[in-house]
């Protein structure tokens, strides 16, 4: 029983939309728990092999889960760079070569991710592209499900700003929007504004494990 506890913990915060770091911590628990169904291997596995497997808790866990493993890769390390230059230079077998080393290493990374899709695209590997497209739906998917977008209170959860603005993209906001931001004591509070719409995205300070 002392299992189920975190999961229906879980399933309120889905549900209500309310999140706090104390949320983003059953999750924790989850994927590190040798007995969950949510055990970060077992959903790495199923999201590198067949990603249209993976349902909407499983997708939160994995891209949610991402704050509590150690050894990721972030933008600012040497060889995401080479990544990047690889891509701005256009030089496509290095940005394979580079990005396939860096997903290895951190799956669910958008920005990794983003990158490699799109040098499968140019290279018209339609095989690569395809799995890695539906790797970033779902991945995404978990960002949109997290909230509507409406208020502070229901706003959309994001990991990094990296993963704000490739959520945008998916959302189609483009540069008539204003952004405004608010420093919260666990992150920041962005508010997208075009006209009378509005889009509140929060995005966590990073490294919760």
């Amino acid at each position: 029983m002392k299992f189920w506890l975190p999961i229906l913990m879980l399933c309120s915060f889905l549900v209500s939309g309310q999140r706090t770091l104390s949320d983003l911590e059953v999750i924790g628990k989850n994927i590190s728990n040798t007995r969950s169904p949510y055990r970060y291997e077992r959903l790495l596995f199923k999201y590198q092999s067949y990603p249209a497997s993976v349902d909407s808790i499983e997708a939160q866990h994995l891209y949610y889960g991402r704050n509590f493993i150690r050894d990721k890769v972030s933008t600012t390390d040497a060889e995401f760079l080479k990544l990047a230059e690889a891509f701005r230079l256009n030089n496509i077998s290095d940005c394979i070569r580079i990005g396939k080393e860096l997903y290895a290493k951190d799956p669910t990374n958008l920005d990794v991710l983003l990158i490699i899709l799109r040098a499968y695209e140019q290279k018209e590997d339609a095989k690569e592209f395809s799995l890695h497209v539906a790797q970033l739906r779902l991945l995404t998917g978990a960002i949109k499900s997290s909230g509507d977008g409406r208020t502070p209170e229901t706003a959309y959860l994001a990991n990094s700003l990296g993963d704000e603005y490739i959520f945008l993209n998916i959302l189609n906001v483009g540069p008539d929007y204003i952004r405004s931001s608010t420093t919260l004591k666990d992150g920041v509070m962005d508010v997208w504004t075009k006209d009378s719409s509005k889009i509140y995205i929060k995005v966590f300070f990073a490294d919760l494990d």
